[in-house]
């Protein structure tokens, strides 16, 4: 037996103290799950744990059009209607194109795209005079294989120009996702008294990124950041020429359809072409959003801009990129803003927005939710 000296006493009244301590705070780490309780999960990822957030205002942008596609403009707040998961919501805001902007540009400079970047430089102009106007500013990113800030927040539309004529090609590779995650933070440093928009001009084949698009849709919804797409292709003959279909080949001749319609439906070409094989961009963006995963390459830009209530340009025919962008200026200045704070309690999981307007036989096109993880709630 070891003799108990005075340097062994003062040890063994240290060690005692530091077990008590810890059995009072209980497990410092990860325990073994006992019998019958649910299985512990990891920590999330940073990217994940940002968007465990409380949701105070819901904001959505909201297009109406009549029959002849052409916008409404003299609908009032009374003729709205809002619901989040099929519960009617109080407008707590509603504007008209009065909303002074905060824009995020982010170009593509890959060397697949290098013979369309004096295309892209071109519509620096475009932006300052349709897009930001008097009260806009703007930020420019550059995205190849890495992500390069041209341009901070600037009210100023020369150093925006500027920006876009330091262009220069790059790798081959893209971080686009990655890039729409820079560009969704540095958003959400902007007042929430400014509408929040990211505009990329870009092919939608991500190369390289390391967050996958759901997650990044995921923090827009819920940092109220709308995103538009002005589609770039790999040759300046595909820019000016008609979209190709990507579809399977009909099986009849066109106009004449080959399977009956959704019941309560008129079958129409449109329609037979969904049916066909195109993907409803809008149920492709909530399964990404709830699983927080990515999506095929050439599908992205435009599930993009359907998750948050944007458009995407993504073929052209006679009209060029700087008209594809004064349309989305033009949009962007012409939309209903409708805002509101969740009422109750609002659980985790896909929170479906749906807005309804009481004028018959207009379209409405708005943002079609948001998502919050399992152990997010409003009290």
């Amino acid at each position: 037996m070891m003799p108990t000296t005075p340097r062994r006493i003062l040890f063994l009244a240290a060690a005692s103290l530091l077990a008590g301590a810890a059995f009072a705070q209980g497990p410092a780490g990860p325990q073994p799950p006992q019998k019958g309780a649910p299985q512990q999960q990891p920590r999330p990822p940073k990217d994940e744990a940002q968007i465990r957030v409380r949701v105070d205002l819901v904001t959505t942008p909201v297009t109406v059009r009549d029959s002849n596609g052409q916008q409404v403009y003299d609908l009032n707040g009374s003729e709205f209607r809002v619901l989040d998961n099929g519960v009617e919501q109080k407008i707590e805001r509603f504007d008209l194109g009065g909303v002074p902007l905060s824009v995020v540009i982010v170009l593509e400079t890959s060397s697949r795209v290098e013979p369309l970047l004096g295309n892209v430089r071109r519509t620096g102009i475009v932006f300052t005079q349709t897009v930001l106007g008097e009260t806009g500013e703007a930020a420019v990113l550059s995205v190849d294989d890495t992500i390069e800030t041209l341009q901070d927040f600037t009210a100023n539309h020369q150093a925006v120009e500027d920006a876009f004529q330091r262009l220069r090609m790059g790798t081959s590779g893209l971080k686009l996702y990655d890039a729409l995650g820079r560009a969704v933070e540095m958003l959400t440093t902007r007042s929430e008294d400014r509408r929040r928009v990211i505009i990329v001009v870009s092919e939608a084949a991500d190369t390289a990124s390391q967050l996958p698009l759901g997650e990044v849709l995921r923090q827009a919804q819920l940092s109220n950041v709308t995103i538009y797409g002005a589609g770039l292709s790999t040759t300046s003959a595909k820019l000016r020429s008609p979209p190709q279909s990507t579809g399977a080949p009909a099986a009849t001749p066109p106009g004449i359809m080959g399977r009956p319609g959704a019941p309560g439906s008129v079958q129409t070409p449109g329609t037979e072409t969904l049916q066909r094989g195109n993907i409803n961009v809008i149920a492709l963006a909530r399964i990404l959003v709830e699983r927080g995963s990515s999506v095929v390459a050439e599908n992205s830009l435009e599930v993009a801009a359907a998750a948050t209530g944007g458009m995407h340009q993504g073929g052209f025919k006679d009209s060029t990129l700087e008209h594809a962008i004064s349309e989305i200026g033009g949009e962007l200045h012409s939309q209903y803003l409708v805002s509101y704070r969740p009422a109750g309690v609002v659980t985790g999981g896909y929170h479906e927005i749906e807005i309804r307007v009481r004028r018959p036989n207009l379209r409405v096109r708005a943002r079609p939710g948001y998502y919050l993880p399992a152990d997010s709630s409003n009290k």
